[in-house]
């Protein structure tokens, strides 16, 4: 869990839902079912209407990535990398076999088996760089759907208010319904902006983060398996995949 992400969302809801009591106003104006249809549905309709399908069902499937990223642990990927290396130059590749059941993850099962397969160095790269670019290319595509929703949200919010305003303007001969249009009008146009810039934009933001994560981890395994198949020792490979850290995390 992700609790940076969490306190954030409470943060921002803090931000707007305190500044609204201490200016006087009450909590409750900013409850208006109508404005969060408008800008809620037609956000999603406009984001629905530019992406195929596959693309936005990833992109809402990667969602919960902000709140419950996925485990990418580069120091366990680097023993186990030491590991292999120091199995297969006591045994050969053969020997890494029994290693297929503990690899982390189908993308790390592939690149240990080809190595096991006796993959030449060059050909076992340019398989799994060409399945990076396939991964990076349709995460990133998917992660921009919530980069739309954050453009599309603030002028879905203005077609809100001019709806409200439409109304207003319908009923100015009964004052007993101004109060609800203008309300909607206005608070449309807070649910725009504010879904932009608190949740949609902050939100495509970290799911590039997290891509680009998975991105380094994914090299690390390819630099570590070409490595062992060009028979370099576990010491030097150690340091080479410690290069990617921080200078902190080493």
């Amino acid at each position: 869990m992700d609790i940076l992400s969490i306190i954030g969302l409470i943060v921002a809801a803090a931000a707007i839902i305190g500044g609204q009591w201490l200016e006087g106003g009450h909590v409750a104006a900013l409850v208006q079912v109508t404005a969060f249809v408008i800008v809620m549905g037609g956000t999603l309709g406009a984001v629905m209407l530019q992406y195929p399908l596959p693309v936005f069902a990833l992109g809402m499937r990667i969602a919960k990535w902000a709140f419950q990223p996925p485990p990418c642990e580069y120091r366990a990927l680097i023993r186990r990398i030491v590991n292999w290396s120091n199995t297969a130059r006591r045994g050969g590749l053969l020997a890494l076999e029994p290693q297929l059941t503990a690899a982390g993850g189908t993308y790390e099962r592939k690149g240990l088996q080809l190595l096991i397969d006796g993959a030449e160095p060059q050909v076992l790269r340019d398989i799994l760089e060409r399945d990076i670019d396939t991964y990076e290319q349709s995460h990133r595509t998917a992660a921009r759907i919530w980069e739309s929703a954050g453009g599309y949200a603030p002028t879905v919010g203005i077609l809100g208010a001019v709806l409200g305003l439409i109304h207003v303007m319908e009923n100015l001969s009964d004052p007993s319904k101004l109060g609800a249009g203008i309300a909607v009008a206005f608070v449309a146009t807070v649910y725009g902006v504010g879904s932009a810039n608190l949740l949609f934009l902050p939100l495509a933001g970290k799911l590039k983060v997290l891509i680009g994560r998975e991105v380094k981890r994914r090299e690390m395994l390819i630099d570590g398996l070409v490595a062992i198949a060009n028979g370099d020792n576990p010491r030097v490979i150690e340091g080479r995949l410690s290069g990617y850290l921080a200078e902190g995390d080493r």
